[in-house]
């Protein structure tokens, strides 16, 4: 076996803001698999932020990566339990092999006949900007929303907030925020309280990440249910994860592949989150459409009536075609697309 690494750069849309910083391009690495009759593309995609294995010297470390795996023909998760964004781009890049185009999977989803609830994103800006995008997701048919809090003016997100509940009662549209890590100690108990006037299903990642005693107490006391999401970066191993769970005990997970160990461990992640009663949903890390259509069917494989963090495939001004579409909410799978199709896609990248 032979695998081909592209490296490419992708422009937002419109520049992706979070309490971390702004984004305004994506770097990402698609490894393309060859046997000497079939192809098989995956995408590794690591936030240079906030990845735990994101390093200066990533391509070569994923060159060494995808050496082994052509000699094996397998890939040995446990062995790249520490690089989840290359243990996802390696995993799909092997269903994709298997599967010969985008339907990577056997499901109703997969079928065309049904699609995955979503949560519509409302990435950060300013006042007004965000105002404008929240418009037109509840002008779309959208049932849930997630906006991003933490980095302007909180009176002014609360403003937002207002806006949408004066449209929308918590019966006819899910609200949830995120604030990734953006509040305080001293700040966030006020601040979630001020929150819990809105209804809303949950707030992610409230406060930075690492701090475990006393996200568990705001796990515990908050009037708006937590979920985890950087929390989890870089918790590898069974022991280390339930010792997360157990210490916060959140009221949900929110599991990226790409960030959170992969499709097996975020299986894992998802098994330990059922013993212990903790909902979760799957989320993309602003990969292109070849990780969100992996994830999209990797997703659609579990039963969750819970709307999913799908949608961000259409941020880039150039993307790749693997038969996703938006509607009424809802994501889809509309056609199969060959692997042949989508590698002449990706060569012709600037």
């Amino acid at each position: 076996m032979r695998i081909e690494i592209i490296p490419r750069t992708l422009t937002f849309r419109q520049p992706a803001g979070t309490s971390r910083g702004i984004y305004h391009v994506r770097r990402v690495w698609y490894v393309v698999a060859h046997d000497g009759t079939r192809t098989g593309i995956g995408e590794c995609a690591p936030l240079h932020d906030l990845s735990a294995d994101y390093t200066p010297d990533y391509e070569a470390v994923l060159r060494q990566c995808c050496d082994r795996v052509a000699l094996t023909g397998e890939v040995d998760a446990p062995s790249l339990e520490t690089r989840p964004s290359v243990l996802f781009g390696l995993e799909t890049a092997m269903l994709s092999l298997r599967r010969g185009n985008s339907a990577l999977g056997d499901t109703p989803f997969a079928r065309g006949e049904c699609g995955i609830d979503i949560n519509g994103l409302i990435w950060m800006g300013d006042h007004d900007t965000m105002l404008a995008r929240i418009d037109d997701k509840l002008q779309s048919g959208c049932r849930c929303m997630k906006v991003k809090i933490g980095a302007i003016d909180f009176a002014a997100e609360t403003d937002l907030l207002s806006h949408i509940r004066a449209a929308f009662p918590a019966s006819r549209l899910e609200l949830r925020v995120d604030a990734n890590g953006g509040f305080t100690e001293d700040d966030v108990y006020a601040k979630l309280d001020t929150l819990a006037r809105f209804d809303l299903h949950s707030i992610e990642q409230p406060v930075r990440a690492g701090q475990w005693r006393l996200m568990a107490d705001i796990a515990k006391h908050s009037p708006v249910p937590v979920a985890l999401d950087e929390e989890m970066i870089g918790v590898h191993g069974r022991d280390d994860m339930a010792a997360l769970l157990d210490t916060i005990r959140p009221a949900y997970i929110v599991i990226k592949p790409t960030l959170h160990g992969g499709m097996t461990y975020g299986a894992q992640w998802i098994d330990m989150a059922r013993e212990r009663g903790i909902g979760w949903w799957i989320t993309s890390a602003l990969e292109t459409n070849i990780g969100l259509n992996a994830i999209a069917h990797w997703c659609a494989s579990y039963r969750t009536g819970m709307p999913q963090g799908l949608g961000t495939g259409l941020l880039f001004t150039d993307n790749v075609d693997t038969g996703l579409a938006m509607d009424d909410g809802r994501l889809w799978f509309r056609r199969s697309v060959t692997n042949d199709e989508m590698l002449d896609k990706i060569c012709s990248m600037p």
